[in-house]
């Protein structure tokens, strides 16, 4: 009985020790990687005279980040990701194509059409520079991570349809690449975010020989899973 006494004062302290060391091995290779998925409100800015946006413009995101903590606490990163979104605009331009197949753009009034919208496909890729209040121990936490992003549009169309008539578009003259800043914040799962756009939505199009310089903001909420 004594013997088995005196084994157990020997191993606890190892038992101990060797927890220790696990967990500090724990937070020396602690990192947020992320698969993240976010639903958002699309808005329109620096639209012309009479434009204006006639319903709920959605869009949908979902994509991976990998994170790279840079200092000792592993609370400051930098995130590189990469992902695929859907974006949606419902508003009041219509877009078509003459016998030539060039784009046509014209405002139309409300009583002109039944739907009207655009929207597009790219690949994601977000760089984030990351705070949060997590350790490796815990996974619910406060974040912020303000940050950089970069798409490229891969499919594009748009949708008109008025009583008489039903238009269907593809591959429109959209920036190939869109650039944006990035901002999203939060406790757990549930996170707000928001994207402002840097350069105009089209490439080459023009509304009574005004060029379009259309951007957009995106408001929603993100949420991010281990």
């Amino acid at each position: 009985m004594i013997r088995c006494l005196l084994s157990l004062l020997y191993v606890i302290p190892l038992l101990s020790i060797s927890q220790n060391i696990l967990i500090k091995d724990l937070d020396s290779l602690y990192r947020e990687d992320q698969i993240y998925f976010g639903f958002s409100y699309n808005s329109l800015i620096d639209v012309p005279e009479a434009f204006a946006q006639t319903n709920f413009s959605p869009g949908f995101k979902i994509g991976a980040i990998r994170d790279f903590p840079i200092n000792s606490k592993r609370n400051i990163a930098l995130g590189f990701g990469l992902g695929y979104a859907l974006n949606i605009y419902a508003q009041n331009l219509k877009i078509s194509t003459d016998i030539n197949n060039v784009f046509n753009y014209e405002l139309q009034s409300d009583q002109n059409y039944k739907k009207n919208r655009f929207s597009f496909h790219a690949i994601e890729i977000p760089f984030e520079f990351r705070w949060r209040t997590s350790n490796s121990q815990t996974h619910k936490f406060w974040r912020i991570y303000t940050g950089f992003k970069a798409s490229y549009i891969f499919s594009s169309s748009a949708f008109f349809q008025s009583e008489n008539q039903t238009i269907t578009e593809n591959d429109l003259e959209l920036s190939s690449w869109q650039y944006g800043l990035t901002l999203s914040a939060g406790y757990n799962n549930w996170n707000a975010f928001i994207y402002y756009g840097l350069n105009p939505i089209f490439a080459a199009a023009a509304v009574n020989q005004s060029v379009l310089e259309i951007k957009t903001i995106k408001v929603g909420l993100i949420f991010y899973i281990l």
